[in-house]
């Protein structure tokens, strides 16, 4: 079972599930000041907005970080539109509700983004695992 973790500001709650992490840096890039891998805790939820939270959440490739509104009448939902984005060197991004069918025939619904190994060398295949950065895939 896959550990995770809890931020929150009362607000809305940041959870990050650190086996789904790519390493891709866009949360450090896109808020410094509440992404630092090198503290601990690594997430400075104070540090910024919850709008600023929930759009650079909504911009994780992996899925490792996701929120939830802690209001218990929200029941915001949303609808995103499929968008496919290839990333140089990395992996195949892809936006959207997935209906996704493994080599085995299991099943799983992936939600929001997606990333999809494009190196080969992923041991969670068909998914990144951010594998391309150590063995430093040119693509």
């Amino acid at each position: 079972m896959s550990k995770t973790k809890n931020y929150t500001n009362n607000e809305v709650t940041i959870v990050w599930e650190p086996e789904k992490c790519i390493h891709s840096g866009i949360c450090v890039r896109g808020l410094g000041d509440v992404f630092k891998p090198k503290e601990k805790p690594w997430i400075k939820i104070d540090a910024a907005s919850t709008k600023d939270l929930v759009k650079q959440v909504k911009a994780c490739p992996s899925g490792a970080l996701s929120y939830f509104m802690n209001s218990e009448g929200d029941k915001t939902t949303e609808t995103l539109e499929t968008k496919v984005e290839v990333l140089e060197n990395g992996p195949l991004l892809v936006y959207g509700t997935l209906h996704v069918t493994h080599k085995d025939g299991s099943q799983e619904v992936k939600n929001k983004t997606t990333a999809f190994c494009r190196c080969g060398a992923s041991a969670n295949k068909p998914f990144c695992d951010g594998t391309h950065v150590k063995d430093d895939f040119i693509g």
